[in-house]
């Protein structure tokens, strides 16, 4: 079967003041068809997909002017409804608030009824999984999305294992099942999956094996926008049509309760850690760093009960996140929420919304042959370059907060939406 798609652009064009040359046809106007004549009046018909092309050539259009003209950048100052983002955390603070302005006046996300909860249409919401579970609730609240320019397939990977795999023969196989399952459900009873073969969905997981459940399905794999807490190179992950999602440990509802800490000359320690060994990157870490006895760098497998694990990041200057058996970890965020710096010791990993932010401006991030040298990287970073990191963390703070109740503009659910609306202006979609 052919697929109707044509590739646009890259959504990391915008990095650059230049455009680059696949964006010629991005102001395209709206296809043209043969004329009807019906007593002596000429009226076009359109297709629904033709119109929908129409409303995303404008948004690229719009896009891309922003990123031509240069938009004179102005003081971070409040809009009507926030704050218009600024500063150097982001690769192109004017692109990104005029694609967030035509996410929000154009996008709509058409979600799949088909299939009854626990494996659909549900996720967990306070658990190491928790952003797979906020986000399919809320998708399932958000009714002024459910319309289409893509289209959410909403199955919950973690919930599929807590209900279908058999741990005493490590059988995965019903997983696997029950997703191809429900896509060929869907293929048979609407266009939209052939049309495209898959290409203007997404699917979204934070489970280890989300991505492992995708190769099950080639188009998915090959074609749709996965969101991904799992954003491995090395394993697949495609940045210029996936996107990477926040790994968020969510233990009660009151997320403003643990978020903001002291400034950055209360802050003494130099750098903490505390977690298990899993994987080998983490390993490699902590048994070379926990028995230093290193006062500057505190690493703990296991945290004495008189610290507390949130106070230790609140008095450190940088949050040290290697890397476990994924790539991903829940510590970048609780360093974000703590206002510390976080390190990144991974290889392969693509940061969260790095569509939009400059992570340079607000971590660091070392290779994993650089572990023995951390603490001479740490010291050797300038107080006032510490101080712009620190401040950075701040600014971008509001992009990672799962907010309880109605999700706010620019928090992690809007973020996740506009990095799925970039991916899919990469591409257009043909009868």
């Amino acid at each position: 079967m052919k697929k109707n798609v044509s590739p646009i652009y890259s959504p990391h064009a915008w990095r650059s003041s230049r455009i680059p040359k696949q964006t010629i046809s991005i102001t395209a106007p709206l296809p043209t068809v043969e004329p009807n004549v019906e007593d002596g009046l000429i009226a076009k018909k359109f297709s629904k997909i033709e119109k929908v092309e129409h409303d995303l050539a404008k948004a690229r259009a719009s896009i891309r002017e922003a990123i031509s003209n240069g938009e004179k950048q102005t003081p971070l100052h409040e809009d009507p409804n926030n704050l218009i983002p600024q500063g150097n955390m982001y690769n192109n603070a004017q692109a990104f608030h005029r694609s967030y302005s035509e996410m929000e006046k154009t996008f709509k996300i058409f979600v799949y009824n088909e299939g009854e909860p626990p494996l659909f249409h549900d996720g967990p919401c306070k658990s190491i999984y928790s952003t797979e579970g906020r986000f399919i609730h809320q998708m399932e609240q958000e009714t002024r999305f459910r319309t289409y320019h893509v289209y959410f397939l909403p199955f919950s990977v973690v919930k599929m294992v807590s209900y279908l795999y058999i741990p005493e023969t490590r059988d995965s196989r019903g997983i696997k099942r029950a997703a191809l399952d429900y896509v060929n459900i869907l293929a048979q009873k609407y266009p939209y999956w052939n049309r495209s073969l898959g290409a203007d969905h997404f699917v979204l997981s934070c489970h280890d094996w989300g991505p492992e459940v995708s190769f099950h399905i080639p188009n998915l794999h090959n074609n749709s926008i996965r969101v991904l807490c799992n954003a491995n190179t090395s394993e697949g992950f495609n940045p210029s049509r996936d996107v990477s999602f926040p790994e968020i440990y969510l233990r009660s509802d009151n997320v403003t309760s643990f978020i903001g800490g002291p400034p950055p000359s209360k802050r003494k320690l130099l750098a903490f850690y505390a977690g298990g060994i899993h994987g080998y990157i983490r390993s490699v870490f902590v048994n070379y760093w926990k028995d230093k006895g290193d006062e500057d760098i505190r690493v703990y497998i296991s945290l004495p009960k008189k610290f507390s694990y949130l106070g230790m990041m609140k008095k450190s200057k940088y949050c040290i996140c290697p890397s476990g058996y994924e790539v991903a970890s829940p510590r970048v965020v609780e360093a974000i929420y703590a206002e510390c710096v976080p390190v990144l010791i991974s290889d392969h990993y693509v940061p969260p919304f790095s569509d939009v932010l400059n992570w340079d401006a607000f971590s660091i991030q070392v290779p994993l042959r650089e572990i023995p040298n951390l603490k001479k990287i740490l010291t050797a970073i300038p107080e006032d370059r510490y101080i712009k990191l620190q401040r950075s963390v701040k600014q971008v703070q509001r992009h990672f907060i799962a907010n309880n109740g109605a999700p706010k503009r620019y928090d992690v659910f809007h973020m996740t939406l506009h990095s799925i609306c970039f991916r899919r202006l990469n591409i257009r979609v043909h009868d």
